[in-house]
């Protein structure tokens, strides 16, 4: 049964990406634990390209839409999927996601999936490339605990660097795990809350390799799903 639902997955992810693909449109899959700074770092992205790209969101929680509230609040347009018991977004609620967020081609998408290191991982939805946050508080152990999630990420951010003088968080030693699990992986030290390193993840996304982006335009939208 687990191999059928995840075959289904993947079909519906290749249509995803033969979909994103043919209108110019770069979709990142931000992944992380609940906490780690998903949504503080979006906002500050999104500011902090106004102007320079198209950007909408599609939010991913179990309930609520309070983080797509704070998304909102940037002018952008979002997407809010609850999930209900589910621990993570799937290939087929993110093609209802993308039919109702409707992006103009040569747009950005953010994906902000479900708080979870576990079922994420293992639900390809037809991204462009995948980013995993965590954060100082969490431990320096992360790649250890959770290796499906970092050997599917292409960037790893290692969030809440200003804090890093008050944890016992070893960042070289975070970066050695994940690189000894995923030697081609990115990744970065940066805090979404003072802005410091904000600048090597801004470059990241521009340099991307995963298609063009167009200048910002458009109405903002929104609405919701429940699935």
């Amino acid at each position: 049964m687990e191999e059928n639902l995840l075959a289904k997955n993947d079909l519906l992810a290749a249509r995803n990406r033969g979909w994103l693909e043919g209108r110019g449109i770069r979709a990142f899959n931000v992944m992380s634990s609940p906490g780690a700074g998903k949504t503080t770092l979006l906002v500050r992205t999104i500011r902090e390209l106004a102007g320079e790209l198209d950007i909408g969101v599609i939010e991913g929680d179990q309930e609520t839409s309070l983080d797509a509230d704070r998304i909102r609040s940037t002018g952008r347009p979002v997407i809010q999927i609850n999930t209900g018991a589910g621990c993570h977004l799937d290939a087929g609620m993110l093609q209802r996601a993308l039919d109702a967020l409707d992006p103009v081609p040569g747009s950005t998408v953010f994906i902000e999936n479900v708080g979870n290191l576990v079922c994420p991982a293992l639900f390809d939805l037809g991204e462009s490339a995948r980013v995993v946050v965590i954060s100082v508080t969490e431990g320096d152990d992360k790649p250890q605990k959770y290796p499906h999630m970092f050997l599917a990420a292409d960037l790893v951010i290692i969030n809440k660097a200003d804090l890093l003088p008050y944890v016992e968080f070893d960042v070289e030693r975070c970066v050695r795990q994940a690189r000894r699990l995923n030697p081609g992986v990115d990744v970065l030290t940066l805090s979404a809350t003072t802005g410091d390193g904000m600048d090597g993840w801004l470059e990241w996304i521009r340099k991307n390799p995963h298609l063009a982006a167009a200048v910002a335009g458009g109405a903002p939208r929104s609405g919701g799903l429940r699935v």
